[in-house]
């Protein structure tokens, strides 16, 4: 590699690594890395999420990320990271919807944090007969907004 090659690479390292600092500070990035869950709305698309949560009754008991990350550290930072990026992703280019949808991915991760907390009850409910995730009734299918109370 040629010094005006090494040059030009350094200097388009040091403006990825300085835009990504600021914009870590300037959107509270190091929040992300908390359970608090008032890091959810430094982005204003999703107060509406966080306002229901407030109202309902889960707000007692669980935060964001016990019911949308999956259970333990790698899984849980790998999942923040992951949806991080994207969320950064739309809301700077602009590509995303007002109305919040969850993602298959996302939906699995929060089924599997209810049927967590609540095994007793899904046990009564589906009984030692059901083998297979195909054979399973969806939790949040009915209780959609359990969490965000509308």
């Amino acid at each position: 590699m040629s010094i005006k090659a090494g040059v030009i690479l350094g200097v388009a390292i040091g403006i990825a690594l300085g835009v990504g600092a600021y914009t870590f500070v300037y959107a509270r990035g190091y929040s992300y890395m908390t359970d608090n869950a008032e890091a959810c709305v430094n982005c204003h698309v999703m107060q509406e999420q966080f306002n229901g949560w407030l109202k309902s009754s889960h707000r007692a008991v669980a935060v964001c990320n016990d019911c949308h990350t999956p259970p333990g550290l790698v899984p849980k930072y790998m999942t923040k990271a992951r949806n991080g990026f994207w969320h950064s992703y739309y809301f700077t280019t602009g590509w995303f919807e007002d109305n919040i949808h969850i993602t298959p991915r996302g939906r699995d991760v929060t089924e599997q944090a209810c049927r967590k907390c609540h095994q007793e009850i899904v046990q009564a409910i589906e009984g030692a007969h059901v083998d297979t995730k195909d054979e399973r009734t969806s939790c949040i299918r009915c209780h959609n907004s359990v969490g965000h109370l509308h």
